[in-house]
């Protein structure tokens, strides 16, 4: 280290202490790659509100999606995409099906799913676009957010009002909103493993701060074992 770094010190943007675990990012709304999460909520926004004009994804000319530098760099890809992990990684799918569908769940990435041809139809429509403020923030280490806006054009002309998110539901400065969803994600991927009896005293632990905080970490993990 002291070649690499020639005599110089670390120096961090923040100081150590109990940053990383305040501000864990959960995925809870959509199985969609962290960059796209606000983009995959902003299409969905946008889903709802051409259902109520009585139009479509079929309506739509163009998209143009603001997006962070880690974005453009990671999930923006062009042409075809051969499978699921191409499909969850690509920010142009994410938005293009939730638009057409109204949804984004696990078997959207499927070889089945993928094999409408609507969806690259509207993928070949859309236009990312690197958004310096959004890049900004995004390595704001009071931020931390991974925004995304989107603004739809459609074929008579009306151009949609931007939908813009900053935050996903994961983030800490919407913990309000995540928390629920997140125990309910919980809840169901515990459901499947335990009887109602393990489930409870599970669940009881875990919603109980103080509880838990006094619980050895073996005895947690030991509610995990299956008999």
């Amino acid at each position: 280290y002291d070649v690499l770094f020639k005599g110089r010190p670390f120096e961090f943007q923040i100081p150590y202490g109990q940053y990383i675990m305040e501000n864990v990012l959960f995925k809870i709304s959509y199985p969609a790659e962290f960059h796209a999460q606000t983009a995959v909520e902003a299409a969905h926004t946008l889903h709802a509100q051409l259902k109520a004009m009585g139009k479509s994804a079929e309506d739509i000319k163009s998209i143009r999606i603001r997006t962070q530098e880690a974005a453009m760099r990671i999930i923006n890809k062009k042409g075809k995409l051969h499978n699921f992990a191409d499909r969850d990684h690509d920010i142009n799918y994410m938005v293009a099906y939730p638009l057409i569908f109204g949804e984004l769940t696990t078997e959207s990435y499927a070889d089945s799913a993928a094999a409408d041809p609507r969806i690259d139809a509207l993928r070949a429509k859309i236009t990312c676009v690197e958004e310096p403020q959004f890049s900004a923030d995004y390595h704001d280490p009071l931020k931390r957010s991974i925004g995304n806006a989107l603004t739809v054009t459609l074929n008579d002309g009306t151009v949609l009002d931007e939908v813009s998110v900053e935050y996903p539901i994961g983030h800490k400065r919407r913990r309000a909103e995540g928390t629920p969803l997140l125990m309910r994600k919980f809840k169901n991927h515990v459901a499947p493993h335990f009887d109602e009896a393990r489930q409870k005293e599970i669940l009881d632990i875990v919603s109980d701060k103080e509880k838990l905080l006094a619980l050895p970490v073996d005895k947690f993990t030991d509610l995990f074992v299956k008999a």
